[in-house]
């Protein structure tokens, strides 16, 4: 039922890519749109919060004290997948429904994996980083071990959506791969194609290269700390384009990286963004040698490509839409 003057009001925490032109594109002739243009939750404006009846929400925080003051809203969505800062519990408790957007990005998400694969089992980065320095001699200076495709295993950790799309282009390339996820139903693997392991363990042994494209909760928070770290095979490469919560901080990285068990890294998340002071990180601004070519870190953009911002931005408004104009949920998250 709409409002008594024919219209809604969606408000638009913060956005990553200003003005929301697409958004009210897609509510128009159901909501207006109010773009409260505020990336800390305590700048929210409470009078603005009160009269919305539906919420985007990109970067801002939606705590207990926002959800107080979310006074006739019906419905909150988020942006992009992860919600582990906005309080669903809370939203539950006050009868207003929270849906995220996990189906934009996946493409992205995967190529981005797959790039790091690729370079730093082919040391790429190291090459590069090294070949500066090579006065005298040039292709004697191939670095080892350098293995083929064919002769390496993936493990892969988190066998979802973006989980498969990896899994999908690595096996073009002749990897032997491995996939750990709980979640999946039995014959998952012979549908996609690839070797299910039932203990994490044992995959972390047992591959050459970890990719990891699992949710941030509870039982993944911290997961690689010093004992998981120290279960890889050594000389292995890991790959997060997941979340950066799953580094239990950068000190187990450091120290992995640094006694050689881990070989290379790629990572597009970290534990605090934009990241905080790290001796590991200041090595790598620093391209010291020890590091060089080892460390690959992007600035949490492997969803990103001009057409993944434009179908994350419309799908969220569109689930928005669906639900104030015939009560639809889609993509619901349950406390």
């Amino acid at each position: 039922m709409k409002p008594k003057s024919g219209r809604f009001i969606v408000g638009i925490t913060d956005h990553m890519i200003p003005p929301p032109d697409l958004e009210a594109g897609v509510l128009e002739g159901v909501a207006d749109v109010d773009f409260l243009d505020c990336r800390r939750e305590e700048d929210l404006d409470p009078e603005r919060l009160a009269r919305l009846d539906g919420l985007l929400v990109w970067s801002t925080r939606v705590g207990p004290a926002t959800v107080k003051r979310l006074k006739r809203c019906r419905i909150v969505v988020r942006f992009g997948v992860g919600y582990d800062r906005v309080d669903v519990a809370a939203l539950e408790a006050a009868g207003i429904p929270f849906c995220n957007n996990p189906d934009y990005g996946t493409e992205e998400v995967a190529d981005h994996a797959v790039a790091m694969i690729l370079s730093l089992q082919r040391r790429l980065w190291e090459h590069d980083a090294r070949a500066r320095s090579y006065t005298t001699t040039w292709q004697a200076n191939t670095l080892t071990p350098l293995h083929r495709s064919s002769a390496a295993t993936v493990g892969v950790v988190g066998v979802g959506r973006i989980g498969t799309a990896v899994v999908n282009r690595l096996k073009g390339f002749g990897y032997r791969i491995l996939g750990y996820d709980p979640l999946q139903p039995a014959g998952h693997e012979k549908a996609v194609g690839y070797r299910r392991v039932r203990r994490l363990e044992d995959l972390l042994a047992d591959s050459d290269i970890v990719t990891f494209h699992c949710p941030l909760n509870s039982e993944t928070r911290d997961l690689l700390n010093d004992a998981t770290l120290a279960a890889m095979k050594p000389g292995a490469i890991l790959v997060n384009t997941a979340r950066g919560e799953l580094f239990a901080g950068l000190d187990p990285l450091e120290a992995a990286l640094r006694s050689g068990r881990l070989a290379a890294v790629g990572t597009d998340v970290l534990p605090v963004e934009p990241p905080a002071p790290h001796p590991l990180l200041d090595a790598w601004r620093a391209g010291e040698g020890w590091l060089a070519g080892r460390l690959v870190v992007t600035p949490h953009n492997a969803f990103h490509s001009d057409q993944a911002a434009v179908e994350m931005r419309r799908n969220a408004a569109e689930t928005v839409r669906m639900f104030l104009e015939g009560g639809t949920l889609r993509n619901r998250i349950r406390a």
